[in-house]
Protein backbone atom coordinates (compact mmCIF):
# COMPACT_ATOMS: atom_id res chain seq x y z
CA UNK A 1 0.00 0.00 0.00
CA UNK A 2 1.45 3.25 -1.09
CA UNK A 3 1.61 5.92 1.57
CA UNK A 4 1.09 9.42 0.28
CA UNK A 5 3.18 12.06 1.99
CA UNK A 6 2.17 15.68 1.91
CA UNK A 7 4.33 18.45 3.17
CA UNK A 8 3.08 21.68 4.70
CA UNK A 9 5.48 23.63 2.53
CA UNK A 10 4.07 26.05 -0.05
CA UNK A 11 5.66 26.21 -3.47
CA UNK A 12 5.24 29.04 -5.92
CA UNK A 13 6.32 29.13 -9.52
CA UNK A 14 6.91 32.59 -11.02
CA UNK A 15 5.12 33.36 -14.24
CA UNK A 16 2.39 30.73 -13.76
CA UNK A 17 -0.41 32.99 -12.57
CA UNK A 18 -3.50 33.71 -14.56
CA UNK A 19 -6.05 36.52 -14.11
CA UNK A 20 -9.36 35.57 -12.52
CA UNK A 21 -11.23 35.79 -15.80
CA UNK A 22 -9.09 32.98 -17.27
CA UNK A 23 -9.26 30.71 -14.23
CA UNK A 24 -11.79 27.98 -13.39
CA UNK A 25 -13.60 28.81 -10.14
CA UNK A 26 -14.95 25.98 -7.95
CA UNK A 27 -18.73 25.71 -7.74
CA UNK A 28 -18.85 26.54 -4.03
CA UNK A 29 -16.67 29.59 -4.50
CA UNK A 30 -18.70 30.67 -7.53
CA UNK A 31 -21.86 30.46 -5.44
CA UNK A 32 -20.37 32.63 -2.74
CA UNK A 33 -19.13 35.13 -5.32
CA UNK A 34 -22.57 35.24 -6.97
CA UNK A 35 -24.36 35.83 -3.68
CA UNK A 36 -21.87 38.52 -2.66
CA UNK A 37 -22.15 40.20 -6.05
CA UNK A 38 -25.94 40.25 -5.97
CA UNK A 39 -25.94 41.63 -2.43
CA UNK A 40 -23.40 44.31 -3.37
CA UNK A 41 -25.33 45.31 -6.45
CA UNK A 42 -28.46 45.61 -4.36
CA UNK A 43 -26.65 47.82 -1.84
CA UNK A 44 -25.23 50.01 -4.60
CA UNK A 45 -28.68 50.31 -6.17
CA UNK A 46 -30.11 51.47 -2.83
CA UNK A 47 -27.28 53.97 -2.35
CA UNK A 48 -27.68 55.24 -5.91
CA UNK A 49 -31.43 55.66 -5.43
CA UNK A 50 -30.85 57.52 -2.17
CA UNK A 51 -28.37 59.87 -3.86
CA UNK A 52 -30.82 60.51 -6.70
CA UNK A 53 -33.62 61.24 -4.24
CA UNK A 54 -31.39 63.61 -2.26
CA UNK A 55 -30.48 65.42 -5.46
CA UNK A 56 -34.12 65.70 -6.51
CA UNK A 57 -35.56 66.77 -3.20
CA UNK A 58 -32.78 69.24 -2.42
CA UNK A 59 -33.46 72.71 -3.82
CA UNK A 60 -32.17 73.05 -7.34
CA UNK A 61 -30.27 76.13 -6.25
CA UNK A 62 -28.95 74.88 -2.94
CA UNK A 63 -29.89 75.75 0.61
CA UNK A 64 -32.01 78.91 0.77
CA UNK A 65 -33.22 80.78 3.80
CA UNK A 66 -36.88 81.32 4.59
CA UNK A 67 -38.67 83.33 1.92
CA UNK A 68 -39.34 87.01 2.49
CA UNK A 69 -40.40 89.72 0.06
CA UNK A 70 -37.95 89.24 -2.79
CA UNK A 71 -37.61 92.95 -3.43
CA UNK A 72 -36.10 93.33 0.05
CA UNK A 73 -33.59 90.48 -0.29
CA UNK A 74 -29.89 90.45 -1.00
CA UNK A 75 -28.85 87.04 -2.29
CA UNK A 76 -25.28 85.83 -1.75
CA UNK A 77 -24.20 83.04 -4.14
CA UNK A 78 -21.16 80.89 -3.37
CA UNK A 79 -18.86 80.64 -6.42
CA UNK A 80 -15.85 78.53 -5.47
CA UNK A 81 -13.46 76.61 -7.70
CA UNK A 82 -12.87 76.58 -11.43
CA UNK A 83 -15.63 78.05 -13.57
CA UNK A 84 -16.76 74.82 -15.21
CA UNK A 85 -20.06 74.18 -17.04
CA UNK A 86 -21.84 73.21 -13.82
CA UNK A 87 -20.81 76.38 -11.98
CA UNK A 88 -21.43 78.70 -14.94
CA UNK A 89 -24.92 77.22 -15.46
CA UNK A 90 -25.59 77.72 -11.77
CA UNK A 91 -24.53 81.40 -11.79
CA UNK A 92 -26.50 82.13 -14.97
CA UNK A 93 -29.55 80.48 -13.43
CA UNK A 94 -29.28 82.61 -10.29
CA UNK A 95 -29.00 85.80 -12.36
CA UNK A 96 -32.08 84.81 -14.36
CA UNK A 97 -34.04 83.98 -11.21
CA UNK A 98 -32.95 87.22 -9.53
CA UNK A 99 -34.40 89.20 -12.42
CA UNK A 100 -37.61 87.17 -12.41
CA UNK A 101 -38.15 87.77 -8.70
CA UNK A 102 -36.87 91.32 -8.64
CA UNK A 103 -34.55 90.98 -5.64
CA UNK A 104 -32.54 93.97 -4.51
CA UNK A 105 -29.00 92.77 -5.30
CA UNK A 106 -27.23 89.55 -6.25
CA UNK A 107 -23.77 89.09 -4.72
CA UNK A 108 -21.34 86.50 -6.07
CA UNK A 109 -18.83 85.46 -3.41
CA UNK A 110 -15.80 84.56 -5.55
CA UNK A 111 -12.85 82.27 -4.92
CA UNK A 112 -11.86 80.97 -8.33
CA UNK A 113 -8.51 80.07 -9.95
CA UNK A 114 -9.92 80.56 -13.44
CA UNK A 115 -12.27 79.11 -16.04
CA UNK A 116 -12.27 75.83 -17.97
CA UNK A 117 -15.23 76.76 -20.17
CA UNK A 118 -14.45 78.26 -23.58
CA UNK A 119 -14.02 82.00 -24.12
CA UNK A 120 -17.44 82.41 -25.72
CA UNK A 121 -19.08 81.07 -22.58
CA UNK A 122 -17.09 83.52 -20.42
CA UNK A 123 -18.13 86.43 -22.64
CA UNK A 124 -21.78 85.36 -22.41
CA UNK A 125 -21.59 85.21 -18.61
CA UNK A 126 -19.96 88.66 -18.50
CA UNK A 127 -22.80 90.07 -20.59
CA UNK A 128 -25.37 88.60 -18.22
CA UNK A 129 -23.56 90.17 -15.27
CA UNK A 130 -23.34 93.55 -17.01
CA UNK A 131 -26.85 93.63 -18.50
CA UNK A 132 -28.79 92.24 -15.53
CA UNK A 133 -31.61 94.50 -14.33
CA UNK A 134 -30.79 93.40 -10.80
CA UNK A 135 -27.29 94.65 -9.87
CA UNK A 136 -24.77 91.77 -9.80
CA UNK A 137 -21.90 92.46 -7.41
CA UNK A 138 -18.80 90.28 -6.95
CA UNK A 139 -16.80 90.07 -3.73
CA UNK A 140 -13.48 88.19 -3.74
CA UNK A 141 -13.07 86.74 -0.30
CA UNK A 142 -12.50 85.75 2.39
CA UNK A 143 -8.80 86.20 3.15
CA UNK A 144 -6.53 84.02 0.95
CA UNK A 145 -9.21 83.79 -1.74
CA UNK A 146 -8.32 84.58 -5.34
CA UNK A 147 -9.81 85.57 -8.66
CA UNK A 148 -7.53 84.48 -11.49
CA UNK A 149 -7.69 84.47 -15.26
CA UNK A 150 -11.18 84.81 -16.70
CA UNK A 151 -12.62 84.88 -13.17
CA UNK A 152 -10.64 88.06 -12.47
CA UNK A 153 -11.95 89.65 -15.66
CA UNK A 154 -15.52 89.03 -14.51
CA UNK A 155 -14.80 90.97 -11.30
CA UNK A 156 -14.07 94.06 -13.39
CA UNK A 157 -17.56 93.85 -14.95
CA UNK A 158 -19.42 93.56 -11.63
CA UNK A 159 -21.58 96.36 -10.19
CA UNK A 160 -19.64 96.82 -7.96
CA UNK A 161 -16.62 94.58 -7.32
CA UNK A 162 -14.99 94.13 -3.95
CA UNK A 163 -12.05 92.38 -2.36
CA UNK A 164 -11.17 91.23 1.15
CA UNK A 165 -7.84 92.00 2.84
CA UNK A 166 -5.47 89.12 2.07
CA UNK A 167 -7.33 88.14 -1.12
CA UNK A 168 -5.70 88.43 -4.55
CA UNK A 169 -6.87 89.40 -8.04
CA UNK A 170 -4.83 89.09 -11.22
CA UNK A 171 -2.94 86.79 -13.59
CA UNK A 172 -5.74 87.65 -16.01
CA UNK A 173 -3.84 86.66 -19.13
CA UNK A 174 -4.95 88.18 -22.45
CA UNK A 175 -8.29 89.93 -22.16
CA UNK A 176 -11.04 87.52 -23.20
CA UNK A 177 -13.85 90.07 -23.07
CA UNK A 178 -14.01 92.14 -26.31
CA UNK A 179 -12.27 95.49 -25.77
CA UNK A 180 -14.70 97.31 -28.08
CA UNK A 181 -17.59 96.12 -25.89
CA UNK A 182 -16.14 96.08 -22.36
CA UNK A 183 -13.22 98.47 -22.68
CA UNK A 184 -9.80 97.84 -21.15
CA UNK A 185 -10.35 96.08 -17.85
CA UNK A 186 -8.71 97.40 -14.66
CA UNK A 187 -7.50 100.59 -16.36
CA UNK A 188 -3.89 101.50 -15.60
CA UNK A 189 -3.31 98.21 -13.79
CA UNK A 190 -4.23 96.11 -16.84
CA UNK A 191 -0.66 95.38 -17.94
CA UNK A 192 0.51 94.60 -14.43
CA UNK A 193 -2.43 92.32 -13.67
CA UNK A 194 -2.04 90.38 -16.91
CA UNK A 195 0.86 88.37 -15.49
CA UNK A 196 0.75 88.95 -11.74
CA UNK A 197 -1.59 89.37 -8.78
CA UNK A 198 -2.41 92.50 -6.85
CA UNK A 199 -3.55 92.65 -3.24
CA UNK A 200 -6.56 94.54 -1.98
CA UNK A 201 -4.49 97.70 -1.42
CA UNK A 202 -3.86 98.03 -5.15
CA UNK A 203 -7.10 96.41 -6.28
CA UNK A 204 -9.22 99.23 -4.82
CA UNK A 205 -7.50 101.67 -7.20
CA UNK A 206 -9.40 100.56 -10.34
CA UNK A 207 -12.75 100.93 -8.55
CA UNK A 208 -13.01 97.81 -6.41
CA UNK A 209 -14.21 98.18 -2.84
CA UNK A 210 -12.38 96.98 0.24
CA UNK A 211 -14.55 94.83 2.51
CA UNK A 212 -13.19 92.54 5.26
CA UNK A 213 -16.27 90.31 5.14
CA UNK A 214 -19.20 89.66 2.87
CA UNK A 215 -21.40 91.34 5.49
CA UNK A 216 -19.36 94.54 5.26
CA UNK A 217 -19.55 94.33 1.47
CA UNK A 218 -23.35 93.93 1.55
CA UNK A 219 -23.73 96.90 3.92
CA UNK A 220 -21.92 99.12 1.42
CA UNK A 221 -24.25 98.24 -1.46
CA UNK A 222 -26.73 100.81 -2.69
CA UNK A 223 -30.18 100.51 -1.15
CA UNK A 224 -29.16 98.11 1.62
CA UNK A 225 -30.27 99.21 5.08
CA UNK A 226 -28.08 98.58 8.10
CA UNK A 227 -28.32 98.89 11.84
CA UNK A 228 -25.98 99.16 14.78
CA UNK A 229 -25.60 96.24 17.18
CA UNK A 230 -23.42 95.80 20.26
CA UNK A 231 -21.41 92.59 20.50
CA UNK A 232 -19.26 92.10 23.62
CA UNK A 233 -19.31 95.83 24.22
CA UNK A 234 -18.27 96.64 20.66
CA UNK A 235 -20.65 98.57 18.40
CA UNK A 236 -20.89 96.99 14.94
CA UNK A 237 -23.06 97.45 11.89
CA UNK A 238 -24.96 94.62 10.25
CA UNK A 239 -27.41 94.46 7.34
CA UNK A 240 -31.00 95.22 8.21
CA UNK A 241 -32.05 94.02 4.78
CA UNK A 242 -32.66 90.28 4.59
CA UNK A 243 -29.71 88.29 3.27
CA UNK A 244 -29.94 84.71 2.08
CA UNK A 245 -27.13 82.43 1.02
CA UNK A 246 -27.28 80.03 -1.92
CA UNK A 247 -24.92 77.26 -3.00
CA UNK A 248 -24.84 74.36 -5.43
CA UNK A 249 -27.22 71.47 -4.85
CA UNK A 250 -25.84 68.11 -3.72
CA UNK A 251 -25.72 66.56 -7.19
CA UNK A 252 -24.23 69.66 -8.82
CA UNK A 253 -21.66 69.99 -6.05
CA UNK A 254 -20.58 66.38 -6.65
CA UNK A 255 -20.02 66.98 -10.38
CA UNK A 256 -18.27 70.29 -9.69
CA UNK A 257 -15.92 68.63 -7.18
CA UNK A 258 -15.14 65.74 -9.53
CA UNK A 259 -14.14 68.27 -12.21
CA UNK A 260 -11.36 69.74 -10.05
CA UNK A 261 -7.85 68.74 -11.24
CA UNK A 262 -6.68 66.89 -8.14
CA UNK A 263 -9.93 64.97 -7.60
CA UNK A 264 -10.27 63.93 -11.27
CA UNK A 265 -6.65 62.73 -11.31
CA UNK A 266 -6.91 60.75 -8.07
CA UNK A 267 -10.21 59.16 -9.10
CA UNK A 268 -8.72 58.08 -12.42
CA UNK A 269 -5.59 56.61 -10.80
CA UNK A 270 -7.55 54.79 -8.10
CA UNK A 271 -10.05 53.52 -10.66
CA UNK A 272 -7.37 52.07 -12.96
CA UNK A 273 -5.56 50.54 -9.99
CA UNK A 274 -8.70 48.88 -8.65
CA UNK A 275 -9.62 47.52 -12.08
CA UNK A 276 -6.16 45.98 -12.38
CA UNK A 277 -6.50 44.52 -8.89
CA UNK A 278 -9.87 43.03 -9.85
CA UNK A 279 -8.26 40.99 -12.63
CA UNK A 280 -6.50 38.91 -9.98
CA UNK A 281 -9.50 38.23 -7.74
CA UNK A 282 -12.33 35.75 -8.16
CA UNK A 283 -15.60 37.03 -9.60
CA UNK A 284 -16.82 40.63 -9.76
CA UNK A 285 -16.14 42.18 -6.39
CA UNK A 286 -16.22 45.50 -4.63
CA UNK A 287 -12.83 46.47 -6.06
CA UNK A 288 -14.08 46.11 -9.63
CA UNK A 289 -17.31 48.01 -9.04
CA UNK A 290 -15.55 50.83 -7.21
CA UNK A 291 -12.83 50.88 -9.88
CA UNK A 292 -15.40 51.24 -12.65
CA UNK A 293 -17.21 54.03 -10.76
CA UNK A 294 -13.98 55.90 -9.96
CA UNK A 295 -12.75 55.60 -13.55
CA UNK A 296 -16.07 56.91 -14.91
CA UNK A 297 -16.02 59.89 -12.54
CA UNK A 298 -12.38 60.59 -13.33
CA UNK A 299 -13.15 60.44 -17.06
CA UNK A 300 -15.97 62.95 -16.56
CA UNK A 301 -13.60 65.29 -14.73
CA UNK A 302 -10.99 65.02 -17.49
CA UNK A 303 -13.72 65.70 -20.05
CA UNK A 304 -14.31 69.07 -18.40
CA UNK A 305 -10.66 69.95 -17.78
CA UNK A 306 -8.00 70.69 -20.42
CA UNK A 307 -5.61 67.73 -20.57
CA UNK A 308 -2.86 66.40 -22.84
CA UNK A 309 -3.90 63.23 -24.63
CA UNK A 310 -0.36 61.84 -24.83
CA UNK A 311 0.07 62.23 -21.06
CA UNK A 312 -3.18 60.34 -20.45
CA UNK A 313 -1.93 57.57 -22.75
CA UNK A 314 1.27 57.36 -20.69
CA UNK A 315 -0.77 57.00 -17.49
CA UNK A 316 -2.82 54.17 -18.99
CA UNK A 317 0.32 52.52 -20.38
CA UNK A 318 1.94 52.62 -16.93
CA UNK A 319 -0.75 50.33 -15.55
CA UNK A 320 -0.26 47.93 -18.46
CA UNK A 321 3.44 47.84 -17.57
CA UNK A 322 2.59 47.16 -13.93
CA UNK A 323 0.29 44.32 -15.01
CA UNK A 324 3.12 42.57 -16.89
CA UNK A 325 5.17 42.13 -13.74
CA UNK A 326 2.14 41.48 -11.53
CA UNK A 327 1.73 38.29 -13.58
CA UNK A 328 5.09 37.10 -12.24
CA UNK A 329 4.51 38.46 -8.71
CA UNK A 330 8.09 39.79 -8.80
CA UNK A 331 8.84 43.50 -9.52
CA UNK A 332 11.12 43.58 -12.55
CA UNK A 333 11.98 45.88 -15.47
CA UNK A 334 8.38 46.53 -16.48
CA UNK A 335 7.50 47.75 -13.01
CA UNK A 336 10.13 50.48 -13.23
CA UNK A 337 9.06 51.32 -16.79
CA UNK A 338 5.56 51.77 -15.36
CA UNK A 339 6.87 54.06 -12.62
CA UNK A 340 8.58 56.31 -15.18
CA UNK A 341 5.50 56.42 -17.42
CA UNK A 342 3.30 57.12 -14.41
CA UNK A 343 5.48 60.01 -13.23
CA UNK A 344 5.76 61.68 -16.65
CA UNK A 345 2.05 61.26 -17.35
CA UNK A 346 1.16 62.73 -13.95
CA UNK A 347 3.33 65.84 -14.24
CA UNK A 348 2.26 66.61 -17.82
CA UNK A 349 -1.43 65.62 -17.55
CA UNK A 350 -3.08 69.06 -17.42
CA UNK A 351 -2.69 71.85 -19.95
CA UNK A 352 -3.49 75.30 -18.59
CA UNK A 353 -4.62 74.39 -15.07
CA UNK A 354 -2.38 73.58 -12.15
CA UNK A 355 -2.45 70.74 -9.67
CA UNK A 356 -0.77 70.72 -6.28
CA UNK A 357 2.28 68.53 -5.78
CA UNK A 358 0.58 66.90 -2.80
CA UNK A 359 -1.80 64.62 -4.78
CA UNK A 360 0.90 63.88 -7.37
CA UNK A 361 3.49 62.79 -4.81
CA UNK A 362 0.88 60.93 -2.76
CA UNK A 363 -0.39 59.01 -5.80
CA UNK A 364 3.15 58.09 -6.91
CA UNK A 365 4.12 56.92 -3.41
CA UNK A 366 0.95 54.86 -3.05
CA UNK A 367 1.46 53.33 -6.49
CA UNK A 368 5.01 52.30 -5.59
CA UNK A 369 3.83 50.66 -2.37
CA UNK A 370 0.98 48.84 -4.11
CA UNK A 371 2.91 47.49 -7.08
CA UNK A 372 6.25 46.85 -5.39
CA UNK A 373 4.88 45.27 -2.23
CA UNK A 374 1.12 44.89 -2.07
CA UNK A 375 0.17 43.36 -5.43
CA UNK A 376 3.06 40.83 -5.58
CA UNK A 377 2.24 39.63 -2.05
CA UNK A 378 -1.47 39.43 -2.89
CA UNK A 379 -0.84 37.45 -6.07
CA UNK A 380 1.50 35.00 -4.33
CA UNK A 381 -1.02 34.33 -1.56
CA UNK A 382 -4.00 34.24 -3.94
CA UNK A 383 -2.64 31.82 -6.51
CA UNK A 384 -0.02 29.76 -4.67
CA UNK A 385 -0.94 26.11 -4.00
CA UNK A 386 -0.73 24.55 -0.56
CA UNK A 387 1.10 21.27 0.06
CA UNK A 388 2.97 20.78 -3.18
CA UNK A 389 5.64 18.28 -2.10
CA UNK A 390 6.17 15.94 -5.10
CA UNK A 391 6.86 12.88 -2.92
CA UNK A 392 3.21 11.87 -3.12
CA UNK A 393 3.78 11.00 -6.80
CA UNK A 394 6.41 8.39 -5.92
CA UNK A 395 5.27 5.01 -7.25
CA UNK A 396 2.96 6.47 -9.89
CA UNK A 397 3.27 5.22 -13.47
CA UNK A 398 3.44 7.51 -16.46
CA UNK A 399 4.61 7.91 -20.05
CA UNK A 400 7.65 9.78 -21.36
CA UNK A 401 6.58 12.73 -23.52
CA UNK A 402 10.13 13.55 -24.62
CA UNK A 403 13.56 12.05 -24.39
CA UNK A 404 14.39 11.89 -20.70
CA UNK A 405 18.02 11.77 -19.62
CA UNK A 406 19.39 14.74 -17.75
CA UNK A 407 16.10 16.55 -18.37
CA UNK A 408 12.81 15.89 -20.09
CA UNK A 409 9.03 15.76 -19.66
CA UNK A 410 6.78 12.93 -18.52
CA UNK A 411 3.00 12.63 -18.25
CA UNK A 412 1.75 11.43 -14.86
CA UNK A 413 -1.91 11.48 -13.87
CA UNK A 414 -2.68 13.38 -17.06
CA UNK A 415 -0.34 16.27 -16.24
CA UNK A 416 3.08 17.06 -17.64
CA UNK A 417 6.00 17.20 -15.21
CA UNK A 418 9.68 18.04 -15.60
CA UNK A 419 11.70 14.85 -15.09
CA UNK A 420 15.09 13.21 -15.35
CA UNK A 421 15.94 9.55 -15.59
CA UNK A 422 17.65 7.50 -12.88
CA UNK A 423 19.52 4.22 -13.39
CA UNK A 424 19.00 4.02 -17.16
CA UNK A 425 20.95 5.57 -19.97
CA UNK A 426 17.98 6.91 -21.84
CA UNK A 427 14.20 7.05 -21.83
CA UNK A 428 12.56 7.66 -25.20
CA UNK A 429 9.12 9.14 -26.00
CA UNK A 430 6.33 6.63 -25.38
CA UNK A 431 8.26 4.55 -22.83
CA UNK A 432 6.36 3.56 -19.70
CA UNK A 433 8.06 5.05 -16.63
CA UNK A 434 7.63 4.91 -12.88
CA UNK A 435 8.29 7.80 -10.49
CA UNK A 436 10.93 6.76 -7.97
CA UNK A 437 11.64 10.10 -6.34
CA UNK A 438 11.45 13.90 -6.54
CA UNK A 439 13.94 16.73 -6.55
CA UNK A 440 11.90 19.84 -5.89
CA UNK A 441 9.42 20.03 -8.77
CA UNK A 442 11.46 17.62 -10.94
CA UNK A 443 10.38 13.97 -10.88
CA UNK A 444 13.00 11.19 -10.83
CA UNK A 445 11.86 8.35 -13.14
CA UNK A 446 13.02 5.03 -14.50
CA UNK A 447 11.58 2.54 -16.94
CA UNK A 448 8.50 0.85 -15.48
CA UNK A 449 9.90 -2.66 -15.56
CA UNK A 450 13.12 -1.53 -13.92
CA UNK A 451 11.54 0.37 -10.99
CA UNK A 452 12.68 -0.82 -7.59
CA UNK A 453 13.44 1.06 -4.41
CA UNK A 454 12.24 4.70 -4.35
CA UNK A 455 14.99 7.31 -4.49
CA UNK A 456 15.05 9.90 -1.67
Amino acid sequence: MRRVQRSSQCHYRAGRFRPAWSRTVPIGEAGRVLRSTLALRGLLAVLGSALAILTLVSPADGAIAAEVGDEEVVEVVEVSGLLDPVLVDFVEGRIERANERGIRTLVLRFNSPGAVVDDDRVVELARRVRDSEVPVAIWVGPSNAQARGAAAQLVAVARPGGVAPGARIGATGPQVLPVEEFGVLFGDLANRMRDSFVGYEDAVAPGLREAPSVGDFVIGLEGVASREVTVDGVVQREPATAVRFVQLSLGSELLHTVASPAVAYLLLVMGLGLLLFELYTAGIGLAGLCGAAFTALGAYGLGVLPFRTWALVLLAASFISFAVDVQTAVPRLWTWVGVVLFGVGTVALYDGVSMSWVPMVSALALTLVVFLRGMPAMVRSRFSVVGLGREWLVGEDGVAATDVAAAGVVVVRGAQWPARSVGVADVTPGDRVTVVGADGVTLLVTLADEASTPVH
